[in-house]
């Protein structure tokens, strides 16, 4: 176990990579690095998912910058464990494939929301995912990681989150953390939160439906308690994102 402090890059865009990360709780973001410096995230992901997944594949370098959005702690492996895993269990193949397609459709619904959708409807959809995964009506996102999300600069920002707090998405902001007003946030929300969570529960639910195979398949990692127990979390702090 590790402990995940916020702002911490797990790998950046183009490095090896090293370690997978298997949030238990917090957020983590995946970025794209662009050549004026600006940054944008793609993705999210939670307790549900996990950064480097693509050594599945073989070793390989990592295609985006992985940044812990939310503290938390994770479970970490290194990719020759991994490996080694898959290829005793067909279950954990199943489950990487499941959150392959499921990382895909979030990419996907993000790209056509980035093109048509207002800056507005886009941040109180980037903020129901947040809650989704954060927990809690208060969540700790700064104004940089917001011009983060949406892509754009932080007067922006505070022009949006102005806006979302009048229509009453937003009950109060303050230095490094928003209060939220999930119903109302949901109204002003673009219909691609509500879309892309549809399409995702149906890829996990077609998958979780399939017949089990009938070989044993061995735990990747201890249970998460008697884990715990053993090993007190080690903190995760790496580089310090640019321009974040």
């Amino acid at each position: 176990m590790v402990s995940l402090e916020r702002d911490a890059v797990l790998v950046r865009s183009g490095d090896p990579i090293g370690r997978l990360y298997f949030p238990l709780t917090g957020l983590i973001a995946f970025v794209m690095d662009m050549p004026s410096g600006q940054t944008v995230a793609t993705a999210v992901v939670g307790n549900e998912g996990a950064v480097g997944v693509l050594t599945a594949l073989g070793p390989t370098r990592s295609a985006m910058t992985a940044v812990v959005r939310v503290a938390g702690t994770a479970l970490q492996i290194s990719p020759v464990q991994f490996q080694a895993a898959l290829e005793r269990s067909s279950a954990l193949r199943g489950v990487v494939q499941i959150h392959t397609r499921a990382l895909m459709a979030q990419f996907q619904h993000v790209a056509a929301c980035n093109a048509l959708h207002s800056v507005t409807a886009r941040l109180a959809s980037w903020l129901l995912q947040v809650h989704d995964r954060a927990g809690g009506d208060t969540l700790p996102l700064t104004q940089d990681t917001l011009a983060e999300l949406l892509g754009v600069r932080r007067p922006t920002v505070t022009h949006i989150v102005g806006k979302l707090r009048d229509a009453g998405g937003i009950r109060s902001n303050r230095r490094g953390s928003i209060e939220i007003d999930r119903p109302q946030l949901e109204a002003a929300a673009c219909e691609c939160y509500q879309l892309m969570r549809s399409r995702i529960d149906q890829i996990v639910l077609t998958e979780e439906t399939k017949p089990l195979p009938l070989e044993a398949d061995l735990p990747v990692f201890a249970n998460v308690h008697e884990e715990r127990r053993r090993s007190p979390a080690r903190g995760v702090v790496g580089q310090r994102p640019r321009q974040h």
